[in-house]
């Protein structure tokens, strides 16, 4: 009950904090955004979407210019980590038509950047440019920017207003927006089972129990994550590859893979370090010592770096998803077993649950996520579901940690 309870408190400060506006900057009522404010800043955030994949660590954010007269006359997203931000984008494709961009619109989906990173302030560039108006979805909850880039813009004597799809802003980013308020990454949990929860028979066979278009959903959701958590008994039992080839991937990133493996049980032949992109092992500082493993290991190409254990051991979680939000992982994807499904769920670090139901009954069988059981129903794990979509012949749940309620 406990750990529930601290789940549920964790996820509802963090859902309070999405929106980190300071007091000075409201977000506008509707009724100040034009119909053409709404339209493009609905293409905008298709603009945004189309970056899934490509910016880790940096927000997916969109851009589209408008004239004084409402055209568009330029688009833009934003490019990978130390390429241009989506007004940069926006602000060539305008300059390269030959647009006059004095008096023009920006309609941007997060908050223009008024720091020097990789790149040089996008709140400069729209200044530069002669804008008249910027119109905001949501602030950006970078302790760098926060609003200062709004601010920055109105010392220049722009119209800036914000608030304009904000929530659909902040969806699109919520692993950004985790990352940037609480540390860590977003924590998406897959599992896939029978209409009875079962994962696996009990001898473990679980290929396939979801269909083929469930696969291939699955992989388009870890494509938009930064990492990809597994535990070494999943690694041993299952030997996956843990990368995207089923998705629709323009881009061509792909997503960390991270192994939580106590004492480097993970061999080297193990599929997903033969696959290309990058891997970690999280291990125990103890394992280490074993240097002879350890080099085994290193020779594949992996990362490994040692986590202070927790009370059963294993790795700290809370301590996983902080070296995993220092690493810029903005959202993480669980696929694992029933142990370390359960020990996350247990330890209130879960934040969705993405589960895929196919039509039938496996009897008994493998559990999708070991804890212990509630001493009521009315102490049960809950979840609100925040989506529903028939997927092939299987079913998909996207579900949140819903209120708890008193007894």
């Amino acid at each position: 009950m406990a750990a529930r309870a601290a789940m549920m408190r964790c996820t509802i400060l963090f859902m309070d904090a999405l929106d980190p506006t300071p007091d000075d900057l409201l977000p506008a009522p509707l009724a100040q955004f034009s119909a053409r404010d709404q339209i493009a800043m609905a293409e905008a955030l298709d603009l945004a979407a189309q970056a899934i994949g490509l910016t880790e660590p940096n927000p997916r954010v969109g851009c589209v210019l408008t004239a004084p007269g409402g055209q568009v006359i330029g688009r833009g997203h934003t490019r990978e980590a130390g390429g241009p931000h989506a007004e940069v984008v926006a602000l060539r494709e305008a300059r390269a038509a030959g647009h006059d961009l004095r008096g023009a619109t920006a309609h941007v989906t997060l908050e223009p950047c008024s720091h020097h990173g990789r790149t040089p302030p996008c709140a400069d560039a729209l200044v530069e440019a002669g804008l008249a108006r910027v119109v905001i979805a949501a602030l950006d909850p970078n302790p760098l920017v926060a609003g200062r880039g709004v601010r920055r813009l109105h010392a220049a004597g722009i119209e800036v207003i914000h608030g304009l799809m904000a929530e659909a802003s902040r969806e699109l980013n919520i692993g950004f927006f985790s990352r940037m308020i609480r540390g860590r990454p977003w924590v998406r949990m897959k599992v896939a089972g029978s209409l009875d929860g079962r994962s696996a028979l009990p001898d473990g066979r679980s290929q396939w129990i979801t269909g083929a278009a469930a696969r291939a959903d699955g992989h388009a959701w870890r494509r938009r994550a930064g990492a990809i958590l597994t535990g070494v008994g999943t690694v041993l039992d299952d030997d996956p590859r843990l990368d995207t080839r089923l998705a629709t991937d323009p881009w061509g990133r792909l997503p960390l893979r991270v192994v939580l493996d106590s004492t480097l049980r993970t061999p080297p032949t193990a599929r997903l370090l033969d696959a290309p992109g990058r891997a970690l092992l999280l291990c125990r500082p103890a394992a280490l010592e074993d240097e002879a493993r350890v080099a085994a290991l290193q020779r594949e190409g992996v990362e490994i770096e040692a986590v202070a254990p927790g009370t059963d051991g294993r790795p700290d979680l809370a301590a996983v998803l902080a070296l995993l939000g220092r690493r810029g992982v903005n959202e993480l994807h669980v696929e694992a077993g029933a142990r370390l499904n359960g020990a996350l769920l247990a330890a209130g670090q879960v934040d969705e649950l993405l589960a895929y139901v196919a039509p039938v009954l496996l009897g008994e069988g493998r559990g999708l996520a070991a804890f212990g059981p509630p001493a009521a129903l009315d102490q049960a794990w809950r979840m609100a579901l925040h989506d529903v979509a028939r997927v092939g012949e299987d079913v998909r749940l996207i579900g949140r940690p819903s209120a708890v309620s008193a007894p």
